[in-house]
C-alpha cells in the first residue's frame, strides 16, 4: 500500500534540474575567463556570465527557491556588460571563483516542477529520443500514405 502511495506522490511531484546545464556552462566561462580579465574579449565574458545568471534567475523563480536569487541576482549585477561595475582586478578574480561555486550550487539545487503530460514516459523530460517525425509517421498518423489497393 505504501508502494502505490509513493509511486502516486512521485508522478503528481516531478521535478528536473533544468537549470543545472546554465549552471555548469557558467562556471566554465568563468573559470576559463580568468585570464582574459582586463582583456578585449572580457566583453563578451560579462556578456554570456550575466545572461547565463538570468537564466538560472528564471529557473530559481519557476521552482519556487527564491533564496539561490541572493546569489545569481548579484552576479547579472556585476557582470553587466550595459553598465559595467568599476571592481578592481583582485575582487573581480575573487568575484569568479565565488560565482562558479554559485552557479555550480544553483543548478545542482534548483529543481524546476514539470506538469505531470510532460514528465511521463511520451514526455519531453523522460530522456528517451523521440521519432524524427519524418513523412513516414506523419503519413500513418494522419491516414495518408496507407495503400488502399485490393480492397
Amino acid at each position: 500500500m505504501s508502494s502505490s502511495k509513493n509511486s502516486a506522490s512521485k508522478s503528481s511531484d516531478s521535478r528536473v534540474r533544468l537549470a543545472f546545464l546554465p549552471g555548469v556552462l557558467g562556471a566554465i566561462i568563468l573559470m576559463a575567463a580568468l585570464a582574459l580579465v582586463g582583456g578585449d574579449w572580457y566583453i563578451w565574458v560579462r556578456f554570456a556570465v550575466a545572461i547565463l545568471a538570468l537564466i538560472m534567475c528564471v529557473f530559481a523563480v519557476q521552482a519556487k527557491a527564491y533564496w539561490w536569487l541572493i546569489g545569481l541576482v548579484p552576479l547579472a549585477i556585476a557582470f553587466n556588460p550595459v553598465w559595467p561595475l568599476p571592481i578592481g582586478d583582485l575582487w573581480l578574480r575573487l568575484l569568479h571563483l565565488a560565482g562558479a561555486i554559485v552557479f555550480i550550487a544553483a543548478g545542482v539545487a534548483i529543481k524546476v516542477p514539470v506538469p505531470e503530460q510532460q514528465s511521463g514516459p511520451a514526455g519531453r523530460y523522460d530522456g528517451k529520443r523521440r521519432p524524427s517525425g519524418g513523412s513516414a509517421s506523419r503519413g500513418r498518423a494522419s491516414g495518408r500514405g496507407t495503400s488502399t489497393r485490393g480492397k
